[in-house]
């Protein structure tokens, strides 16, 4: 019989601390649910919804908990909701498949918004697990189909709501660990105002496909985020904490490691752009990237910002990246055409300090980056150290307090560094 992870707090995963730190204490589990049993089919046709909530349920109200088995087959589901003291086990040749019909998305609420219910989600829940060798699997298409022209898609509260992977929504002791999640209609795998997550040797796939983001912590804490394989359509990850013109109050991420990942087709590592909660105490290590068309992402504007700070990158690789480094106060630009007036300083105006670059290397990029803030806020205590960038243009700074030891940069065409007049640059 499988036992019920019960997860512990990961404290101060980051710059508090310099290792992550969580156990994993079990409790016997006292009832295994085979979704079989409980009438699901598994043939690719029929839809397993019903049936699979049923095993969650009964899982669920079990003493100590229960596993929740998945064996070989493909179950046609809508959204379910997993609950606490439950482990949800995918074998290997299992697949959770998102139904193709829209119809079997009930409409459910999101950072405030209104929107369609995830595929696979829990609230107010503790200690879950998502594990084994299977997928679950958006089968996005029909959703990707459905925004396809439609502007601003892609933004929180839109007319054309898709519904999102796996939300853990205000939940904690969270696990998933071996599975595939792919194709989701929007972002991937989200943790909403949630607490302690591990998330280890998972994939997350998709094709070229509209804000299809792998990992999306929101106002959410405590995260371990390891030996994870993405390649999508957006955000290999994007920490999130709020939303555009965000009315508030907003809760910040922070404490969150992510190591040991590869990232190919997507946008990079992103902190943004949404972030009117503030971000603190990230930390990246061992992370390479390939094929991206950003690395090194933290990105904001006016309307959607606050203080992101503790930010640490170290041991990175980057090979045929469009953008190495881009550190930008003006998204979803890199940088304002010109110049730009001074503002009032304001509840989201993006407040970027105290981030460390480390013993990073890409080669073959498009450009080595762009690091620029705003002229009421300028980018503060950013240290690059050991920090080669090699790309077809330079590394372009302003309104940017930068320190440099050991920073080479190589261009194609043009000047390697373009140090603006607002930027102060001290190399040693």
């Amino acid at each position: 019989m499988r036992n019920v992870v019960r997860l512990r707090s990961i404290a101060a995963l980051c710059a508090v601390l310099a290792t992550a730190v969580s156990a994993f204490p079990a409790t016997a589990a006292s009832k295994v649910c085979d979704v079989k049993r409980y009438g699901a089919k598994g043939d690719g046709k029929s839809k397993d919804t019903a049936a699979v909530q049923k095993a969650i349920d009964a899982c669920s109200k079990a003493k100590g908990g229960g596993t929740v088995e998945v064996p070989g087959g493909t179950y046609v589901i809508g959204p379910i909701l997993l609950k606490s003291n439950t482990v949800l086990h995918l074998e290997k040749s299992a697949t959770l498949l998102g139904s193709p019909d829209r119809s079997d998305y009930a409409m459910g609420t999101f950072a405030r918004h209104p929107t369609i219910q995830p595929l696979v989600s829990s609230l107010n829940a503790e200690n879950i697990v998502i594990d084994g060798q299977g997928t679950i699997d958006g089968n996005g298409k029909v959703w990707w189909d459905y925004v396809k022209g439609v502007k601003d898609s892609g933004v929180l509260g839109t007319n054309h709501p898709r519904p999102m992977g796996v939300v853990f929504d205000h939940s904690r002791h969270i696990r998933m660990d071996g599975v595939t999640v792919q194709n989701s209609g929007f972002w991937q795998i989200v943790p909403y105002y949630s607490d302690d997550l591990v998330f280890h040797n998972i994939r997350v796939l998709a094709p070229k496909s509209p804000n299809t983001d792998a990992i999306d912590p929101f106002s959410s804490s405590n995260i371990l985020i390891d030996h994870v394989f993405s390649s999508v359509g957006d955000d290999n990850i994007a920490i999130k904490s709020g939303e555009i013109n965000s009315p508030g109050p907003d809760a910040p991420s922070k404490n969150i490691t992510i190591t040991d990942c590869t990232f190919e087709n997507g946008h990079g590592l992103s902190i943004g752009s949404e972030v009117a909660g503030g971000v603190q105490n990230v930390r990246a290590e061992r992370i390479h990237f390939k094929g991206t068309d950003q690395g090194i992402r933290i990105k904001s504007a006016r309307d959607r910002g606050n203080d992101i700070s503790n930010i640490s990158y170290k041991d990175i690789v980057m090979e045929d990246v469009k953008t190495a480094i881009l550190i930008t106060e003006y998204y979803p630009h890199a940088a304002p055409e010109g110049e730009v007036p001074s503002e009032p300083i304001g509840r989201l105006t993006p407040k970027f300090h105290n981030i460390t670059i480390e013993n990073v290397t890409a080669t073959n990029s498009g450009s080595a980056g762009t690091i620029v803030g705003l002229p009421e806020s300028s980018v503060l205590a950013l240290s690059m150290k050991n920090v080669h960038l090699a790309g077809k243009t330079g590394l372009s700074v302003a309104y940017a307090t930068v320190s440099m030891d050991g920073v080479t940069v190589t261009a194609e065409k043009g000047d390697t560094m373009i140090i603006a007049p607002t930027a102060n640059v001290m190399e040693k």
